[in-house]
């Protein structure tokens, strides 16, 4: 974002030929404005300049792919649009619903069931299969790891070192690398714990032990999910809510992060088919049954940061009047998903039953006024701009 404002002074910008974005559905999350902004800019130059730019998207399945084709300049022969179902390695998802009321005392509920998960669907006869917990905080990695080693202990009929694969010395050797204490005793029970408040070295070690197959179940956080790729045949999804400092309350995980962590179940180059087990509050299974077998509409969420973002181009003096302001805006893929979903952003447009064409695009263009007023206006009290008559 920064290195393409100011591409009129920079030629390395202006020779670019191929942008590739990966995980384009991210359009609607926190961080969607900064990808929507370079990728309307480089149209921008593309259109200015008279030079071909070639846009690859890569994303998750769905509904409204056409409208990101078209924001892009994709047209009908350079699009694909696959089912959700079409994967590498055919995967089956179970979704489970859990009554409990309070967070807490659901996650510990759902402990015998993520051990009866790895029973059924990991225990294979050829062996056990690596399997992958996600879990919402690191205290729950721990809980979980040590839960699961009860039970395993506890059962006569279980083998409590069924997960390792390490030989006495290999895991004297990999208990004497890692520092944290609750790693050191999971580790015998061949069972990792990753997440970003362990020491680097400890997280390398039980990558390395996972990767290897040293040890057959791994408990995370889901930044895992996005960093490193670390396939299993299960995927067992412990939750689907975490604890928000800023808002000091459980919000549930993107619909994105779960389809992330579900996407490394199925390893292609050792399985033929993979599980995902997905853990949810019993009120939230419909919901998720729907999106994890049908493609989901993205939405853009520039408007909620059009403010910054016009300042970024006012300063690169991209934007030197009100109507290059406007037009800047209809470059962006918030533009597309207003004209074709008016309600999702204009509250106004949301309460008229069937409206004409006519009276649409008057309340359109009514709301991009009072959009672009509302920006200006924060910009002009910020100190950041003048506006001078008829500009």
């Amino acid at each position: 974002d920064g290195i393409s404002r100011h591409w009129q002074h920079r030629a390395y910008v202006r020779q670019v030929g191929l942008i590739i974005i990966d995980e384009i559905h991210l359009l609607g999350q926190d961080r969607g404005p900064v990808l929507e902004v370079i990728v309307s800019r480089m149209r921008y130059i593309s259109c200015n300049l008279d030079k071909q730019i070639r846009f690859v998207g890569l994303s998750t399945a769905l509904a409204n792919a056409h409208d990101i084709a078209d924001w892009l300049g994709i047209g009908v022969v350079g699009l694909f649009n696959f089912k959700p179902s079409v994967r590498p390695v055919p995967m089956t998802a179970h979704i489970q619903g859990y009554p409990e009321k309070h967070f807490v005392p659901r996650m510990a509920q759902m402990n015998k069931p993520c051990f009866h998960a790895i029973k059924n669907h990991a225990v294979k006869p050829d062996g056990v299969k690596p399997s992958l917990i996600f879990v919402s905080s690191r205290r729950q990695t721990r809980l979980t790891a040590l839960d699961i080693v009860a039970f395993m202990s506890a059962d006569p009929d279980e083998d409590p070192k069924q997960f390792c694969k390490l030989e006495p010395h290999e895991l004297e050797y990999a208990q004497r690398r890692v520092t944290d204490a609750s790693l050191k005793e999971t580790l015998a029970y061949g069972i990792g714990i990753h997440h970003a408040g362990l020491p680097e070295r400890d997280r390398k070690v039980v990558e390395e032990l996972f990767v290897e197959a040293k040890i057959l179940v791994l408990i995370s956080t889901s930044t895992l999910a996005w960093g490193v790729n670390f396939p299993a045949h299960l995927v067992i999804i412990k939750g689907t809510e975490y604890y928000d400092g800023q808002l000091k309350r459980y919000v549930d995980f993107p619909i994105t992060d779960v389809l992330q962590m579900m996407g490394r179940a199925g390893r292609p180059q050792f399985d033929t088919e993979a599980r995902a087990v997905v853990m949810v509050h019993e009120p939230k299974k419909n919901f998720y049954r729907r999106f994890i077998y049908e493609p989901f509409p993205v939405e853009s969420s520039l408007h909620e940061q059009l403010t910054d973002h016009l300042n970024a181009e006012i300063v690169a003096r991209t934007i030197k009047t009100r109507e290059e302001a406007i037009d800047y805006v209809t470059w962006t893929y918030f533009f597309r998903r207003l004209t074709a979903n008016p309600a999702y952003y204009d509250q106004q447009a949301a309460l008229l039953e069937q409206p004409s064409f006519d009276k649409q695009r008057d309340m359109l263009a009514n709301y991009i006024e009072r959009l672009m007023n509302k920006c200006l206006d924060e910009l002009i009290r910020s100190g950041c701009l003048e506006l001078k008559e008829g500009v």
